[in-house]
């Protein structure tokens, strides 16, 4: 860690890009997003944080049981609101992803078919929300206006402790 202290903060980004250093530098400012596939819940709660992330801040998503490909309602449903699906596809959840998150943000997968024990043994939020893939889509929509309902409210929880000072690491 030392080392890591001494060089040049351009360089560590260098080669944290390179993935030849883990991302401590920049730790403190991502959000992770999980639910079970990363193809609907966790996706929409990327996108939208994305677009109106505070300064330094960023959000990445990921899934416990990832889907091949996106649900084709979540890149309609976000293209409804003027955004676009995240460039990734549905992807696992890491260990790295979980370390470097200084908030993580569980959309309802913590029951005992689709959470690892890795992640329950963690400080998160679990916002509870029900899969949309099962509803209509009224439903669909109504689950992706209360996902931007409470990044919304994230948002502006973590621009106000940045504003004030405060940490930004869970509790």
């Amino acid at each position: 860690m030392l080392l890591l202290l001494l060089l040049p903060m351009r360089l560590q980004r260098d080669l944290v890009q390179a993935r030849l250093l883990p991302d401590r530098v920049n730790a403190e400012r991502r959000v992770l997003f999980v639910c079970v596939e990363n193809a609907g819940r966790s996706l929409m709660a990327e996108a939208i944080f994305n677009a109106a992330a505070p300064d330094g801040w960023v959000a990445e998503s990921a899934g416990t049981r990832p889907a091949a490909h996106p649900n084709p309602r979540t890149g309609r449903s976000l293209e409804e609101l003027g955004l676009r699906l995240p460039p990734h596809a549905p992807q696992s959840l890491t260990p790295e992803q979980m370390d470097g998150a200084a908030r993580v943000v569980t959309m309802g997968c913590l029951d005992d078919a689709s959470c690892p024990a890795n992640l329950r043994n963690r400080p998160l939020t679990d916002w509870a929300l029900p899969d949309p893939a099962k509803l209509d889509d009224a439903g669909f929509r109504a689950v992706r206006d209360e996902i931007r309902r409470r990044v919304t409210a994230l948002i502006v929880e973590i621009a106000g402790r940045d504003s004030q000072g405060l940490p930004s690491r869970q509790p």
